[in-house]
């Protein structure tokens, strides 16, 4: 499957989960790619209209040339393990989650050997991408193949991102203090709410606006960066603790 239209010459992606990180992918790809997508929400057909984007069954999804998973990391043994029958010989098969050694362990053990693998994960989201992408950075994990150099290329050229090649654990590790600490200092800070609006600071104004980006994520996003990344944990725990000396020798000196 090239496409849906006969006449076109445009290879073809798919993307599973046509949510709002698949929407932001389709808007950017569309003019280079046919576009499909699989997803079983309801109310999405006049999305993938305005994108033009061709809603279909995870069969006809799997069968393109470029098959992208942008569904939670948590599912991705699943949606792997249903796809890998279905791939055609020398397809690209591509993840967009938020942390790396998890799924290229799953997708290298799962998916055919026939098929190209390459993990991504773009360092920004529907928020910070709301002006659009160029000059973005997207982190990306060669797996099983070498078509990470054109897409390093097509990346780099025609969407302007500035591409980072990594391996998974170090994606991950740095990811832990990256994406950890920003998401929970975030979730912190609103649970502590409502925060301030009016004698504010400027560097009080940045915080509120780098929580103002990750504030609408999918739970499902939090969980994984917390939880599936293996390096996690440790950040985690020394960030506590170091807030909790803090406090201590706060205390200890009269605070």
């Amino acid at each position: 499957m090239n496409s849906g239209n006969p006449q076109s010459n445009k290879k073809s992606v798919g993307i599973i989960g046509f949510g709002a990180f698949g929407m932001l992918i389709a808007r950017h790809i569309g003019s280079h790619f046919d576009v499909f997508a699989y997803d079983t929400s309801p109310g999405l057909a006049d999305r993938a209209i305005e994108l033009g984007v061709t809603l279909t069954s995870l069969e006809a999804v799997a069968r393109c040339d470029v098959i992208v998973l942008a569904t939670p990391v948590s599912s991705c043994a699943e949606i792997a393990t249903a796809i890998a029958p279905l791939c055609r010989p020398g397809a690209l098969v591509i993840d967009v989650g938020s942390v790396k050694v998890q799924p290229c362990e799953v997708m290298e053990k799962i998916l055919p050997t026939y098929v190209h693998v390459i993990a991504t994960h773009p360092l920004f989201g529907p928020e910070s991408a709301r002006n659009g992408i160029k000059g973005l950075k997207i982190a990306i994990c060669p797996v099983r193949g070498h078509r990470h150099r054109r897409l390093a290329s097509f990346l780099r050229g025609q969407l302007g991102l500035k591409v980072i090649e990594t391996t998974p654990h170090e994606h991950d590790r740095e990811a832990a203090t990256v994406q950890g600490l920003t998401h929970l200092i975030a979730k912190v800070l609103l649970d502590m709410g409502p925060l301030p609006t009016r004698m504010t600071t400027r560097s009080f104004d940045l915080l509120v606006e780098a929580i103002s980006l990750v504030q609408h994520d999918a739970p499902e996003v939090f969980e994984a960066i917390e939880k599936a990344n293996p390096y996690a944990p440790d950040v985690r725990r020394r960030f506590f603790r170091r807030a909790s000396e803090l406090n201590l020798e706060l205390e200890r000196n009269g605070g």
